[in-house]
């Protein structure tokens, strides 16, 4: 079994920061891939940020420049440090991970989400 458990949301000016942490735990083998999505309300959930194991982040264009994603391999932890944050940015943010398990199997997991509020 893998959790993934989101941290870091909350409420921030326009203009601020905030850096959300995504801790993976459980019968993990390896990542194929991690990545963070976002849903607003109202609205789809959309992607925010892609990271494969081999290769280029991908960001959504509205978000290139100003969110950022770093993985710390050895802690199992993805972050996403989003600065110059604006009100659109206001959603539900959920980590993804695509992975191999011990057992070898492919596994989708999600997180369970957490509030990022931008607002004055």
């Amino acid at each position: 079994q893998v959790q993934l458990v989101e941290s870091g949301g909350g409420l921030v000016q326009p203009g601020g920061s905030l850096r959300l942490s995504c801790a993976a735990s459980g019968s993990i083998l390896s990542f194929n891939a991690m990545g963070w999505y976002r849903q607003a309300p109202g609205k789809e959930r959309e992607l925010v940020a892609s990271m494969p194991s081999r290769g280029i982040t991908v960001y959504a264009d509205s978000m290139k420049g100003r969110f950022t994603v770093t993985r710390d391999n050895v802690k199992n932890t993805m972050y996403l440090q989003m600065d110059n944050l604006k009100p659109e940015d206001t959603a539900i943010y959920y980590c993804h991970a695509d992975l191999s398990s011990l057992y070898g199997w492919r596994v989708v997991a999600w997180g369970q989400g957490t509030q990022v509020t931008v607002s004055s």
